[in-house]
């Protein structure tokens, strides 16, 4: 606790204020940082709320992946690995609490310290971090990574090494990070980057490594070994360094993960429905209700757990490429808006059991609210007015079918924007006055039956519109290629959000990145709005200020019209063997994808 006499005194002349301040406040070490205000754990914290410390260890579980992999380093641009790696095999300074919007603990680091404006944040490692293979994680391991990652890493961790003036050693286990702009959350950001040995990679190509250089990290767990594109066995490290700190009490029980790739995901089912895999996550509600009473789950070996969350929406739905025309036409988006016929589909597709997003931070508190914009939320979208997209300030709704197969009222509103844009019936077509046809290619993964369904029901509507739609079934390698080089008109978009949205908001809409590839930003937003407003949420000191920066934020991607969302994930839904076990107590965001393997147990 920091003694009285240190505290920044408030006086009443401003300027008198801040020059005092800035002479008496000080940074302290502290064992974990939040966004706003303090941590909700205490300095002797035991273990995390939701963890289970006395969980037994032990186990061998299997999950399914579609698709294959081509690379087990999953910190490069190049290639596709296992998703979960990332997850299991390193760590990073701090550990994310996910029963908190955003605060971290200490993980390798024992402690961390910044400054009331946080320009700068200083980590100390602990005595006892090891790498898998023994070695101790130093500094120089740290700063290796900041600086690999940052300029040879994935695009998700490049946005950080742009913001950082200067990293360097401040003491025998201590690493100080000075920011080049006013940022809270880079503090945060920091402590979560994964940390690499840097003796690994001496005279070898980080960014095009092959297959067999499995990145080495200071995770609980190992690759064991692999069969390219067919599974990834992974075994928890028996010299784990880790196995006391109160971040780990109770997680990572399982001693065995391996996990097996699938064709799709109706073989994964089966597959499951056969006893060859431990647990499937469902995100179909009908299919959760009709299809999950085969044999193993009469007998009770296999049970159905629903986790609550309660996480913002995120998007999920088809994504159109505003970089080309005519999707570049916010009419044509709307007109394609109206000719989804979501209550049809949702109907047919999950018996209407889950709900429609209506916004990407629908269900929280981040949400846009409905109607025009008041207070603080119209003051922020005011200075770009002039920019905005029509219902950004007056209040926009997603269109609603009439219940109907053909949904004709919506069809007709949809010609006639159409009509507005310049698109036209030419010799029973839409053409544009070049007499250029309306041609859509969506682009889907093959597997993925949901949205094969969806857009086959779309289909129709679309080419009662005169559009003429092509649709594109390709492996999972040609979809992450094809995406990465933003080649399609249309394809499925899922964007997870979390409480506590932040500089990863660049990646996913921001206009610096919009064209490049490899973009998050699959849809190519390109908006000074959207830019200023994440710059006003980055520089929110207050939560009133950052809700209302978010709900800004919110109006103007719903209202941009750039994705057609479907259906809301509003609980998780696991099917598992009856021996894998979860803590009673849950955490607000739910069964993510650290969540199974951090907090399950084993239990014969």
């Amino acid at each position: 606790m920091r003694p009285d006499y240190l505290r920044p005194v408030r006086l009443v002349f401003a300027g008198i204020a801040s020059v005092f301040v800035a002479t008496i406040a000080h940074a302290e070490s502290a064992h974990g940082i939040a966004m706003y205000g303090d941590p909700a754990l205490p300095p002797d914290f035991v273990s995390l709320p939701y963890a289970n410390a006395n969980a037994p260890k032990g186990g061998k579980v299997v999950f399914g992946n579609t698709g294959g992999f081509n690379t087990l380093n999953p910190f490069v641009q190049k290639g596709t690995p296992p998703w979960q790696l990332r997850f299991w095999t390193h760590e990073s300074l701090m550990g994310r609490s996910w029963d908190e919007p955003f605060t971290l603990y200490g993980l390798l680091a024992e402690s961390v310290e910044t400054t009331p404006d946080r320009s700068w944040v200083e980590f100390t490692l602990r005595d006892g971090a090891r790498f898998s293979d023994g070695t101790p994680v130093t500094v120089d391991d740290v700063i290796w990574s900041y600086e690999t990652l940052g300029t040879e890493g994935h695009l998700r961790y490049r946005g950080l090494w742009d913001k950082i003036d200067s990293i360097k050693q401040t003491g025998p286990r201590s690493v100080r990070i000075t920011f080049n702009e006013p940022d809270r959350e880079l503090a945060l950001l920091a402590g979560l980057r994964p940390i690499l040995q840097q003796a690994q990679w001496q005279g070898k190509d980080f960014a095009n490594a092959p297959l067999q250089d499995i990145p080495i990290g200071s995770g609980p767990y190992v690759v064991e070994d692999y069969e390219a594109g067919r599974y990834v066995n992974l075994r928890r490290n028996p010299d784990y360094w880790g196995t006391d700190i109160p971040f780990r009490q109770g997680t990572m029980n399982l001693d065995e993960m391996r996990i097996e790739f699938y064709g799709d995901g109706t073989v994964l089912f089966e597959a499951f429905k056969a006893g060859e895999l431990t647990a499937v996550r469902e995100f179909n509600a009908d299919k959760w209700a009709n299809q999950y009473s085969f044999p193993a789950v009469q007998r009770g070996d296999v049970i159905k757990t629903e986790i609550p969350h309660g996480k913002p929406s995120g998007m999920t739905g088809f994504v159109m490429n505003t970089r080309k025309a005519p999707f570049d036409d916010w009419r044509v988006r709307e007109a394609l808006l109206l000719a989804f016929n979501f209550e049809f589909i949702n109907d047919t597709i999950t018996g209407s059991a889950q709900p429609r997003i209506t916004s990407y931070f629908a269900g929280s508190d981040l949400a846009m609210q409905p109607g025009p914009a008041t207070g603080r939320v119209a003051e922020l979208l005011q200075p770009y007015a002039d920019d905005l997209p029509p219902g950004a300030l007056d209040g926009y709704d997603l269109p609603q079918g009439d219940g109907t197969a053909r949904n004709r009222s919506n069809v007709r509103a949809a010609t006639k924007l159409l009509n507005e844009a310049g698109w036209t019936i030419q010799d029973g077509a839409l053409r544009n006055q070049n007499g250029d046809l309306f041609k859509i290619n969506v682009l889907l993964q093959q597997g993925d039956t949901e949205s094969e369904t969806a857009i086959e029901m779309y289909t129709r509507a679309l080419e009662r519109l005169g559009i003429q739609v092509t649709t594109e079934r390709v492996d999972s390698a040609q979809f992450a290629g094809r995406k990465t080089e933003l080649d399609f008109d249309m394809t499925f978009f899922r964007r997870a959000l979390s409480l506590s949205p932040g500089n990863e908001q660049r990646l996913y809409w921001g206009s610096e990145n919009a064209d490049t590839p490899g973009t998050r930003n699959l849809m190519g937003v390109a908006s000074p709005a959207v830019d200023g407003l994440i710059d006003a949420m980055l520089a929110s000191d207050s939560h009133e200020e950052f809700v209302a920066a978010t709900r800004a934020l919110d109006r103007v991607l719903t209202a941009g019209r750039y994705v057609i969302p479907i259906w809301n994930f509003d609980v998780g839904r696991i099917a598992h063997a009856k021996e894998l076990k979860h803590p009673e107590v849950l955490p607000i965001y739910g069964d993510g994808p650290e969540y199974m393997p951090q907090m399950w147990w084993y239990e014969k």
